[in-house]
């Protein structure tokens, strides 16, 4: 029986912040001591992890000095030599500080966006030294809670500016490295600019080296928008921009939850499993979610544990299902490979559509054909379930 068990294979990684949550929120103070990098990077890689990924200020404080900073990353970098840990992802951390508390690239302050640019461009350089070759920007405080306190135009030429200046600077020092965007909807802001996965690939197509971002979309993030989250995948794969990817749990359209992959909505992550395992995703399985308040730091490696196992489990679903010979049948009998498809064949043309002789009986024969899908979604439910003969 398969125990589950990650390997460096499987290419799961996790960010510096998410075990190292100390269970800080709106409502309550720490329930758990600092995490130091190190120390995370030794467990994660004793979970089975291939990488971990930071902001900035998970590896080295806002306020340290250029001394305690090479000190900070020297102990992290130490750390991913002695385990063999990558990290294949870094972003910045421009949404804690209160100079960020009307946001980074899109702050009506000019000071503020010049030192948030600073702020990117200093990281991106520690990022390619480390080897990151992803950088994600979510735009937590990019938005507004009132109509007239932010211009939104001119916020996206803001915003477009600042991915304009950190391409060419990723282009002029020769970094193997391209942006994510991370979109989300609201919280911490009333409303964050690029609050979908839509919007963001919207926003890519107008700056100056599209080519170089794409997305890093979020479980969580997606389903607060109450839109499905396979589906925004599939469609990132679609426009190749499915760069990176944050797995998480999450019940619906409410606050950010942060739950380990796979509680919350499992029906959803089933097939954000099976997309990622089928249509040409190979980067990594990225966990963001935070470990409850209610855990002490023994809780906090079980939930990062669970991230993995649920993964690996809905990973095995998905491949019992896909080989299972009535979801073949089942397929086939909802005609779903005819989508493959082109509606006009080579050398058609719609005036051959409009040449078809089409009888009252033809049409009623396609009106009265059922499509066969809840066979087939209860084979899926099934394998789901584990009770799939």
């Amino acid at each position: 029986m398969n125990d589950y068990t990650p390997t460096r294979e499987d290419k799961f990684s996790f960010g510096l912040w998410t075990v190292g949550w100390e269970g800080v929120d709106v409502f309550g103070s720490a329930v758990r001591e600092p995490l130091a990098p190190a120390d995370a990077v030794h467990k994660l890689s004793e979970l089975g992890a291939y990488g971990v990924t930071f902001h900035d200020n998970d590896v080295f404080p806002f306020e340290a000095t250029a001394a305690e900073r090479a000190e900070h990353i020297a102990a992290f970098r130490k750390a991913l030599d002695a385990t063999g840990m990558i990290v294949p992802m870094a972003t910045t951390n421009l949404f804690g500080h209160p100079i960020f508390k009307d946001g980074a690239f899109t702050a009506n302050d000019r000071a503020v966006r010049r030192f948030a640019i600073r702020k990117v461009l200093d990281n991106i350089d520690l990022a390619a030294e480390l080897g990151a070759k992803i950088y994600v920007c979510w735009g937590g405080r990019e938005g507004a809670e009132s109509g007239a306190a932010k211009d939104i135009r001119a916020a996206l030429d803001r915003m477009k500016e600042a991915y304009d200046i950190l391409g060419q600077y990723v282009l002029d020092q020769g970094y193997d490295i391209r942006f994510a965007v991370e979109p989300k909807p609201n919280e911490p802001r009333g409303d964050i600019l690029l609050p979908t996965i839509g919007h963001a690939l919207a926003f890519i197509n107008e700056l100056e080296h599209p080519e170089m971002v794409g997305l890093n979309p979020e479980v969580g993030h997606e389903e607060m928008a109450g839109v499905n989250f396979a589906h925004g995948i599939a469609q990132a794969l679609w426009h190749g921009k499915l760069f990176h990817v944050d797995l998480n749990g999450q019940h619906g359209p409410r606050f950010d939850q942060d739950l380990r992959f796979g509680a919350g909505n499992l029906r959803g992550a089933f097939w954000t499993v099976d997309t990622l395992e089928n249509a040409g995703y190979d980067g990594p399985r990225h966990f963001d979610f935070k470990p409850p308040r209610t855990e002490d730091m023994a809780g906090v490696w079980e939930s990062a544990r669970g991230c993995m196992r649920n993964y690996l489990i809905l990973r095995e679903k998905s491949k019992a299902f896909r080989a299972d010979p009535r979801v073949r049948e089942a397929l086939a009998a909802s005609k779903l490979n005819e989508l493959t498809r082109p509606t006009l064949a080579a050398g058609e043309t719609y005036t051959t559509l409009r040449e078809e002789d089409w009888g009252d009986a033809d049409i009623e024969a396609l009106a009265n054909r059922g499509m066969g899908f809840e066979r087939l979604d209860q084979l899926a439910m099934d394998h789901l379930l584990g009770v799939a003969k």
